[in-house]
């Protein structure tokens, strides 16, 4: 399968790309973002585009995709609503709304979050959810992934200082994360195959939790 991938330098985004680099299921990786990986593989090929919001200079380049798997996202931490809405929902409708005209029917997988609901007071959920619902509505196999907690594995790093610095003092405790919170935990290494899965054969519903990401 040929798979785009949205927001590759993120820490899910790193996950995901390694894990579509070393599955022989997928053939090419196009990434698109506002900056490189700095990664040099035979199945990779990026683009570096600066206005998420407009894929018009790029689209011949989207099509004929199988899959995006779209991992751009941003801590909603210090942000006001009209700026973490045009990174959250309208970057990611631009990409949604591109694909399922060039590539209608293809497969698109959102990473949300645990606790998403467009009726929630609080901000990001809110918008994440106003996200997942207008994505849902596309000509698309459209897919939400809602992880708990997420492990990065095999040297995957958060951009965000804050969260390596918690991720630095949970590492010791993730065997036990695991085996007491079983259903709430993932990694990077699974969120990674198992939209892999996704694109190869589907799921049993749209909104997939930590759990149903782990069993896929």
């Amino acid at each position: 399968m040929r798979v785009i991938l949205f927001g590759a330098t993120g820490m899910i985004g790193q996950g995901v790309l390694r894990e579509c680099l070393a599955d022989a299921r997928v053939t090419a990786v196009l990434a698109v973002g506002r900056r490189l990986t700095g990664l040099s593989h035979p199945k990779l090929r990026e683009i570096r585009h600066a206005d998420l919001a407009d894929l018009g200079p790029i689209e011949d380049e989207l099509r004929g995709h199988d899959a995006c798997f779209y991992c751009l996202g941003v801590s909603s931490t210090g942000m006001r609503e009209p700026e973490y809405r045009s990174i959250t929902y309208d970057f990611a409708l631009s990409a949604g709304r591109t694909l399922a005209r060039l590539n209608p029917g293809s497969t698109f997988v959102y990473v949300s979050g645990a606790g998403t609901d467009a009726g929630a007071r609080a901000m990001w959920a809110r918008v994440k959810g106003e996200t997942e619902n207008a994505l849902l509505e596309l000509p698309l196999e459209a897919y939400m992934f809602r992880p708990g907690y997420i492990q990065p594995l095999h040297g995957v790093t958060s951009q965000t200082p804050l969260y390596r610095v918690a991720y630095m003092v949970t590492r010791p405790l993730w065997p036990l994360l695991r085996r007491l919170f079983a259903e709430q935990v993932t990694t990077t290494e699974r969120i990674g195959q198992a939209m892999i899965a996704v694109a190869e054969h589907g799921a049993p519903k749209r909104i997939l939790g930590p759990a149903d990401i782990n069993a896929l």
